[in-house]
């Protein structure tokens, strides 16, 4: 039976929908084999393409605006001693935007450069939205792009000035961190679309997932 979701797919449209009824709920592939009755093998497969499809639907998202917030973060395995934030060694860099009331973009970098970290905000945030960041270098000369930047210092322990903050980018990390927890031991591939993931999740968690992942796979089917 021909499925609608799947190019040359042998599983039946109804056994992908339980698939993605049991992912959007954030299950494990051993709990969503189980609970399925599907291989753990034939779920990996099958996660690994909706993500893939999540990861391209991120990418669409249309530029930020308004009022956002930018900041780095670290992921991966635990820091070397005497190494911290930005200098830390063996851990993934990954950036992030957060438009204010609204949704959550992240990138993996290979540096937080200002020279990455720019091409990203010039193409991902509206010349005319308000930027607030950290006092990183990274963000240096954002106004000479013709953006509005406000920075907080938190070398001098200041976190919040009036309505300056970086809050909500940073509330966002540490969601990301507390739910990768459970993925370890992840290749850098792996990593991406799991991050991605993530990003989904947050940016449409008042929302019926089950719906919008099918609803994707049927306008793109997985291959």
């Amino acid at each position: 039976m021909k499925n609608r979701y799947c190019k040359s797919s042998k599983l039946s449209e109804g056994k992908f929908r339980e698939l993605v009824k049991y992912f959007s709920v954030d299950l494990t592939a051993v709990q969503i084999a189980r609970l399925s009755g599907l291989n753990v093998n034939t779920v990996d497969r099958y996660l690994r393409l909706i993500r893939e499809r999540i990861a391209f639907h991120c990418a669409q998202e249309s530029p930020f605006s308004g009022t956002v917030e930018v900041d780095e973060s670290y992921f991966g395995a635990r820091r070397v001693k005497g190494k911290r934030g930005r200098g830390a060694s063996g851990k993934t860099p990954v950036f992030g935007i957060y438009e204010r009331g609204g949704c959550v973009y992240t990138e993996v970098v290979p540096d937080c450069s200002k020279a990455t970290l720019q091409a990203i905000i010039r193409g991902k945030i509206d010349v005319k939205s308000v930027i607030n960041s950290d006092g990183w270098r990274g963000y240096n000369g954002l106004v000479d792009m013709g953006y509005g930047h406000f920075r907080v210092d938190h070398g001098k322990d200041e976190f919040v000035s009036g309505p300056n903050h970086i809050n909500g980018i940073e509330g966002f990390w540490g969601i990301a961190k507390v739910r990768l927890t459970k993925f370890r031991g992840m290749h850098d591939s792996t990593f991406f679309l799991h991050l991605k993931e993530t990003e989904f999740r947050y940016n449409h968690r008042n929302e019926n997932l089950t719906r919008i992942i099918l609803k994707m796979c049927r306008s793109h089917p997985l291959n």
